[in-house]
């Protein structure tokens, strides 16, 4: 496909999406939720065909010398597909917010003010490896009356392509128009620099994956993007602290998975609680075989653990996001010294302290600009499906308009109402 066939097709895909929108709109509730409970049916009737779509992907990206990982996260298993159809049977069974009014207020003058719930309108995704994304963005899409337009990276093609059809199909067996969601057909970039640059059909892009692919997209697009760059989280333990739990969390942020943007890549820990703490911390990473990148402090009490990787931090580590058993460790004078460290090298995208002090809880709640503050828990929670979205598209770090994970709220806007009974301006 030629810059100027991709360009036409994706005008198209624009205003078909922009029509498909004013439809799902006004569609009602119950119409959306019976789409997504024929596309859970669908999904489920047709596992073996698209383990078929899926093993060529499969094939493809083998031969092509993908790494290990990468191809596992291509693959459409059973109890992939299988959780993605609970996932669409999840939100058909969640409360409907399209049209909901907030905050009405009876006014001074008579009239009565407030705020209508409604969708964003249309939605560009632009997304890498995992397939069964497809069906989380689609569904969401459906659930609160948006229309979307997909593009997954080509690794996947014959995956997204298959679900897709699925995607459209359900759509129009519950009367609603399939062009409410829609893949992108072609592999080419160019497809992806004409959708971040069609504000004419697209009301918002919605980046997933690497930090290359956000980055361009945050500097290329001319539509609002939502997006989160960099998962740099961090959890602190506190004087005072219940050691055990300290142990216990920080292990899980850490280890449960390393690849996740809520992983926790730094840990701060007060000095007075240093001596006992970071010898039981440094122990469970010793035997999960965690790189320890240690300021002069923490690493004087670390290299004294058994089978301890201690290296030396650099300024750099402060920053970094290493999505693998890697973590940066500070001793820090207290609170005031976290809060600052966390605000200046942090990503604001999920941060938690560990303590017994409630005034401190609630300081650390307050002055930690983040998009997910915790107390007590592990960062690993920062998760849509964990806050009880039932979904999510991603998460975000900007401030406007969502922040955190991204559910069906987040593809919403809100519109002032107002209702009179022929109230007039005076003065």
């Amino acid at each position: 496909m030629n810059a100027l066939n991709i360009a036409e097709t994706m005008n198209a895909m624009g205003a078909q999406a922009r029509q498909a929108s004013a439809a799902m709109a006004r569609s009602p509730a119950a119409v959306r939720s019976r789409a997504l409970k024929r596309l859970a049916a669908l999904l489920r009737e047709n596992a073996q065909a698209l383990g078929a779509d899926n093993a060529r992907d499969i094939e493809r990206a083998t031969r092509a010398g993908l790494a290990a990982p990468l191809v596992d996260r291509l693959r459409l298993t059973p109890k992939v597909i299988d959780t993605v159809a609970e996932g669409c049977e999840q939100l058909a069974a969640m409360p409907d917010i399209i049209g909901e009014i907030v905050g009405m207020r009876q006014q001074p003058s008579g009239i009565r003010v407030g705020q209508m719930r409604v969708p964003i309108g249309v939605f560009g995704m632009i997304f890498e490896s995992r397939p069964n994304v497809t069906i989380e963005a689609a569904s969401l899409s459906i659930k609160s009356g948006n229309a979307c337009i997909l593009r997954g990276g080509s690794e996947a093609i014959e995956s997204n392509k298959a679900l897709a059809a699925l995607v459209r199909r359900a759509l129009d067996d519950a009367g609603l128009p399939p062009d409410a969601v829609q893949l992108v057909p072609t592999t080419d970039r160019e497809a992806v620099g004409q959708l971040i640059a069609m504000p004419q059909f697209v009301d918002v892009i919605i980046p997933r994956g690497g930090k290359g692919l956000i980055e361009r997209i945050s500097r290329d697009a001319k539509v609002p993007v939502i997006k989160h760059l960099d998962g740099n989280c961090h959890t602190y333990v506190d004087d005072p602290c219940d050691l055990d739990m300290a142990v216990r969390v920080t292990d899980n942020a850490k280890t449960q998975k390393y690849s996740p943007c809520n992983a926790s890549e730094g840990l701060l820990v007060a000095r007075a609680v240093a001596p006992q703490f970071l010898p039981r911390i440094g122990a469970v990473f010793a035997a999960k075989d965690v790189e320890m990148r240690c300021d002069a402090e923490s690493g004087a009490l670390m290299r004294g653990v058994p089978g301890a990787r201690v290296v030396d931090a650099t300024e750099q580590d402060w920053f970094e996001e290493y999505l693998a058993p890697i973590i940066s460790i500070k001793v820090v004078a207290g609170l005031d010294e976290a809060i600052a460290h966390i605000n200046h090298y942090g990503s604001h995208h999920t941060d938690a302290i560990l303590t017994r002090d409630h005034l401190h809880a609630q300081r650390f709640l307050r002055e930690v600009d983040s998009a997910s503050v915790m107390v007590n828990a592990s960062t690993r929670f920062a998760d849509g499906f964990e806050y009880g979205l039932g979904a999510e598209i991603g998460i975000s770090t900007d401030k406007f308009h969502a922040r955190g994970p991204v559910g069906i709220e987040g593809l919403t806007s809100l519109k002032w109402v107002v209702l009179g009974e022929g109230e007039i301006r005076k003065g």
